[in-house]
């Protein structure tokens, strides 16, 4: 019964990431913010959709199960934005670090291990599998701006040379979705969603 309640109590923890709001837009829904669980659930459907464009082979499970878990530290650390200042995004990795010990240490020992392993594997994007989930948690949002007339790339002044520079996961992981993204990228520089040097 121990580990069952340490179960709940995680599962319990889940919940309070559907308070911390990101700074993409839901267009569908009068141009709310998203809030991390709900693009947590997005980018790992998008994930199994756009499996077939890997360029290597990728578990799915395993990536699914990385974007499931990817942001559960921003219940403590909360969410940055991607194009934030070096410095606010330098103290954040510090937050999660300290946010992944503690959230994954209400899991029984088995389960906790686990978790922060794969955590720890999405972080570094060594392995295709990590570098597959990352490319997806940089497309989806991408997708995203693009339907909302540049949604939080407009709000926040970002400019071309930024989103290229974050999207780069896909260069090798998913070449395809690259050409597309770039494609992407110039139509939204063109509308003047993305700001030029």
């Amino acid at each position: 019964m121990q580990e069952l309640s340490q179960q709940i109590d995680f599962i319990l923890e889940l919940d309070k990431l559907k308070a911390v709001y990101r700074k993409a837009l839901i267009k569908t829904d009068n141009n709310r913010y998203e809030n991390s669980a709900e693009h947590s659930w997005h980018i790992s459907l998008t994930a199994h959709v756009l499996a077939p464009y890997a360029n290597e082979t990728v578990d799915i499970s395993r990536v699914t199960l990385m974007l499931l878990i990817h942001d559960i530290v921003e219940i403590d650390a909360g969410d940055t934005f991607a194009f934030d200042h070096h410095a606010v995004l330098g103290a954040q990795a510090d937050k999660e670090i300290a946010a992944a010990e503690r959230i994954f240490g209400l899991l029984p020992e088995s389960q906790r291990h686990k978790i922060t392993s794969l955590w720890h594997e999405f972080e570094q994007a060594e392995t295709p599998d990590a570098q597959f989930a990352k490319a997806m948690d940089r497309i989806l949002p991408l997708i995203q701006n693009m339907q909302n007339e540049g949604g939080s790339w407009a709000q926040n002044k970002v400019f071309k040379h930024q989103v290229i520079k974050r999207n780069q996961y896909l260069e090798t992981s998913a070449p395809k979705l690259w050409n597309y993204v770039l494609t992407q990228i110039d139509i939204a520089t063109e509308r003047g969603w993305l700001k030029t040097e």
